[in-house]
């Protein structure tokens, strides 16, 4: 065999494409880090009134009620869920 079969011709890397390929997944994973946008606070819920009490009430009677939930924390409040109230002493 000669000599020119044996070195085979290598393709050069496209190092450019390389680069600006991991730029933009670095600059991806940026975005995708700062999009929440709630400034990296701590929010805070509060509840104006912790105790409600309507006295003796027949069994099987509607009640209804009204209360305020405020965030005094700096960051964003989000629910994932539903709201529930749970009764806790006495039902």
């Amino acid at each position: 065999m000669s000599k020119t079969l044996r070195k085979q011709r290598r393709k050069p890397v496209p190092w450019l494409l390389i680069l600006m390929g991991g730029i933009l997944l670095i600059a991806a994973a940026a975005f995708i880090v700062n999009r929440s946008g709630d400034g990296g606070g701590t929010p805070i819920i509060t509840v104006e009134q912790s105790v409600i009490d309507y006295g003796d009430v027949r069994f099987d009677t509607p009640m209804t009620f009204a209360i305020r939930v405020t965030n005094t924390g700096d960051g964003a409040l989000r629910f994932e869920e539903q709201p529930y109230i749970e009764v806790v002493e006495g039902c």
